[in-house]
């Protein structure tokens, strides 16, 4: 085993595995191939039984509404009585949720309870996590989660997470500042183009963006999740140990490309 990201024997708290195609996924098996221990969050009891079909290695699989705070605290008294403080080398945050039940509605016509539902699950949790762990966390220890390319570019097709996301990536730089108090604790997000995930697929719209991606992008082929991953595993390892509040940008060169001559031939 070439172990060039130090992570042998290393310890994660992995949340938001939900299949095969999930990044949370992608991310677990890689830290598992790089011989660290992993500890996983999953949503409910059903997933969890599928979860540890998929992971049959892993003997730690707990479940957490993390919209709700009291599960947060129980979620965090089951893990400390099997863990001592300190010994968490990194957390892996890939939770996102928004109701799109309703179909996909012009930003202004958002309702509240969609917007603070989503936040919550896919913004706050951050922070309310990594206030939880903190002391089961290793003063070095990284934290990283999943954020979307651009949150600059008002895409019909993802809604009210665009500024949802936007608020996550703000996160990451107070959650740095206010952790530099007392640890070296690294906060950053991988921010990976479109990608084909389940949980993607659910929002409308999605796949006609993600095709037209795959036009957009130099080589012609979308981004994969394990690329995505690769780069998830880069910061949680020590060699990526220079890196704090950062966000790293995942979408094989589609920003640089969207004035290509053959799309805009093809456009006009």
């Amino acid at each position: 085993m070439n172990d060039f990201f130090l992570l042998e024997n290393k310890k994660f708290l992995v949340f938001g595995v939900a299949n095969k195609k999930s990044v949370a996924y992608a991310i677990t098996k890689n830290l598992l191939d790089c011989g660290a221990r992993c500890v996983l969050v999953v949503l409910n009891d059903e997933i969890r039984q599928k979860v540890a079909k998929i992971f049959p290695e892993i003997d730690e699989i707990y479940c957490c509404n993390v919209e709700k705070p009291d599960e947060i605290e129980r979620l965090r008294a089951e893990i400390a009585a099997r863990h001592a403080e300190g010994s968490f080398d990194g957390l892996v945050h890939s939770l996102a949720f928004a109701d799109y039940t309703d179909g996909m509605k012009p930003f202004h016509e958002t309702r509240p309870e969609q917007f603070l539902q989503a936040v919550n699950i896919s913004c706050f949790s951050l922070t309310a996590l990594s206030n939880a762990f903190k002391t089961l966390l290793s003063p070095t220890a990284s934290v990283v989660t999943i954020s979307i390319s651009t949150t600059r570019m008002a895409s019909e097709s993802y809604g009210y997470m665009g500024p949802i996301k936007a608020a996550l990536d703000s996160s990451l730089a107070f959650l740095a500042k206010s952790f530099s108090a007392f640890s070296e604790i690294r906060f950053n997000a991988v921010a990976p183009g479109l990608l084909k995930t389940s949980a993607s697929a659910g929002i409308p719209g999605y796949v006609d963006s993600y095709l037209y991606a795959e036009h957009v992008i130099p080589r012609g082929r979308a981004v994969e999740t394990q690329e995505a991953a690769n780069v998830a595993v880069f910061l949680l390892s020590p060699r990526s140990s220079g890196i704090n509040a950062q966000k790293i940008v995942v979408d094989a060169g589609m920003e640089i490309n969207y004035f290509d001559k053959n799309l805009v031939k093809r456009e006009f």
